[in-house]
C-alpha cells in the first residue's frame, strides 16, 4: 500500500471547482454542481448534471459517483428530477437523497456529489439500488444510504415517523449485512424543525426519539482506541426542510484493518450536544460534534452540522457575519491539531485548507451574500453548496458541514490551482 495523501481543490478547464483527495492509492472527488445555464427546471438538472460530467471525465473517474444530494427549490419537481438523473446515470446510478431545501443563488436545483474514483488501487462498487451504495478498497468498506423515509403507516407525529426512518434505515443497512452500529455520520432533515409539536418542538421530539433508537447501541465498540471513556456516537447535522417531513441518510463503515480507529471528536469550547440540560431538549442530541477515521498515514474527518455555539450557549444574535465566523472558528478548534493530540491521536489534526468539501445552511435568502463573503474568504475556493433551511434553534441563522482529509504530520495542506 502506498502511504500518500494529497488534498487538492482544483477548478475544471471550464471553471468548475471541485476536490481531489489522493489517499494512499485511491482518488475521491467532491463536486458542488450549480446549474450556469437554463430557464426551466429540465434545463438546469441537466446544466448541473454536464458539470458533474465534466469533473468525472477530467478526473477519468467516470462511474465514480457513489453518494448524492440533490437540494430542491420545488419538491414537486422530485420525480422528474429523479427521471433525469436515472437517464443521467443508467446503471451507474448513486445512493441520491433528495431534500427540500432551496438552493440559495436562486436556482431550481443544486447537487452535492461524492466520487470514489479507481486511482491506482482496486475499487469495487456495488450499487444495490438507488438508495443504497457500497464501496470496498484498501479493506475498508463504505456503505452510503440514502433518501430514507418513514413508512407511510407510521402516523403523523414526529416520533412515530422519526422512530419508523430509523428502523428503515437500518433494514437496508442489515439487508447489507451491516448493523446500525457501523453508522458514522447521519444527516436528519426535518420539515417545520423549530415549529411546535403538542407542547414541545418538533427538534426536541425528534431527539427523543433518536436517544430512545440509540439505546443500547454501541458505536464503531472494536474500532474506539482503548481506554477511551467518553460518549460514542456518530457526526450528524439534524435541519430544517421545506413541507411538514422526515427524511434521513447515513454514511456506515465497516473494515478488518487493525489500525483503522473511530474518533469522536467534541469541541473543547462547546458543550457536548449529549450533555445538553433538558432546557435544550428533555433527551439531549446524540451526536459527536465530528468524527475522524485515521487509517495508514491520513485521517477522514466528517464534521457535524455546526453553528454559532460556544459552551452550550448560542452567539452573536441577529448577526449573521459574526455568527458564521465562529462557525468556521468552531470547526477549525474541532479539527485542529491540538483538539487530535486531546483525542489521543497526534498527528492527525488539520486546518480550515484542508477541507474537500463544505455545506452551508441559512436560515434566511437574504443573508446569503455576507454569509458567502466570509466563507470564501476564510476557506477560498473549497467546493460548497449554500441552502435555505431553518436551523434547530430560531436564533440561530447559519450551520455548517463538511469533510476533511489531513497526513500525519500535517504534511499535506489543500491548494488551488486551474488545470
Amino acid at each position: 500500500m502506498i502511504n500518500n495523501t494529497q488534498i487538492l481543490r482544483k477548478v475544471s478547464t471550464s471553471g468548475v471547482g471541485y476536490s481531489v483527495a489522493e489517499l494512499d492509492d485511491v482518488r475521491h472527488v467532491f463536486v458542488a454542481a450549480m446549474p450556469r445555464a437554463g430557464i426551466t427546471f429540465e434545463e438546469q438538472a441537466r446544466d448541473a448534471l454536464e458539470t458533474v460530467r465534466t469533473v468525472i471525465d477530467e478526473e477519468g473517474t467516470w462511474g465514480s459517483i457513489v453518494k448524492q444530494s440533490v437540494f430542491l427549490k420545488n419538491p414537486a419537481q422530485r420525480e422528474t428530477c429523479r427521471k433525469l438523473i436515472h437517464d443521467f446515470y443508467g446503471e451507474e446510478l448513486p445512493s441520491t437523497t433528495y431534500i427540500s431545501q432551496p438552493p440559495c443563488e436562486g436556482r431550481e436545483v443544486a447537487i452535492e456529489a461524492w466520487g470514489v474514483g479507481r486511482g491506482l488501487g482496486e475499487v469495487q462498487i456495488e450499487r444495490c439500488s438507488e438508495q443504497v451504495v457500497v464501496t470496498r478498497h484498501n479493506d475498508i468498506a463504505w456503505i452510503h444510504c440514502g433518501n430514507v423515509k418513514p413508512d407511510p403507516q407510521a402516523g403523523p407525529s414526529v416520533y412515530a415517523q422519526s422512530n419508523s426512518a430509523f428502523e428503515t434505515m437500518r433494514r437496508l443497512l442489515a439487508e447489507q449485512g451491516v448493523s446500525y452500529d457501523r453508522v458514522i455520520r447521519t444527516w436528519l432533515y426535518l420539515g417545520d424543525i423549530v415549529g411546535p409539536e403538542g407542547e414541545t418542538q418538533r427538534y426536541k421530539v425528534l431527539n427523543r426519539a433518536r436517544t430512545d433508537f440509540y439505546e443500547g447501541l454501541h458505536f464503531q465498540a472494536d474500532r474506539v482506541p482503548p481506554g477511551y471513556n467518553g460518549s460514542v456516537y456518530p457526526a450528524s447535522t439534524g435541519i430544517g426542510s421545506e413541507g411538514r417531513d422526515v427524511l434521513m441518510s447515513c454514511v456506515a463503515l465497516d473494515s478488518r484493518r487493525g489500525d483503522l480507529t473511530f474518533i469522536p471528536l467534541e469541541n473543547p469550547n462547546q458543550t457536548a450536544a449529549f450533555d445538553y440540560t433538558a432546557r435544550y431538549s428533555p433527551k439531549s442530541p446524540k451526536f459527536a460534534r465530528a468524527v475522524a477515521i485515521p487509517a495508514g498515514g491520513y485521517a477522514t474527518t466528517l464534521v457535524s452540522g455546526t453553528a454559532s455555539i460556544t459552551d452550550a450557549e448560542s452567539r452573536h444574535l441577529g448577526d449573521v457575519e459574526l455568527q458564521t465566523h465562529q462557525t468556521l472558528d468552531n470547526i477549525a478548534s474541532l479539527i485542529s491539531e491540538e483538539n487530535f493530540r486531546q483525542h489521543g491521536r497526534p498527528g492527525f489534526g488539520g486546518g480550515l485548507s484542508d477541507l474537500a468539501l463544505v455545506r452551508v445552511y441559512l436560515k434566511r435568502q437574504e443573508d446569503y451574500l455576507l454569509a458567502r463573503a466570509v466563507c470564501e474568504s476564510r476557506l477560498g475556493e473549497v467546493p460548497t453548496i449554500y441552502a435555505v433551511a431553518d436551523v434547530c434553534r430560531p436564533e440561530l441563522l447559519v450551520e455548517i458541514e463538511g469533510i476533511a482529509f489531513s497526513q500525519r504530520g500535517g504534511i499535506s495542506k489543500a491548494r488551488s490551482f486551474c488545470v
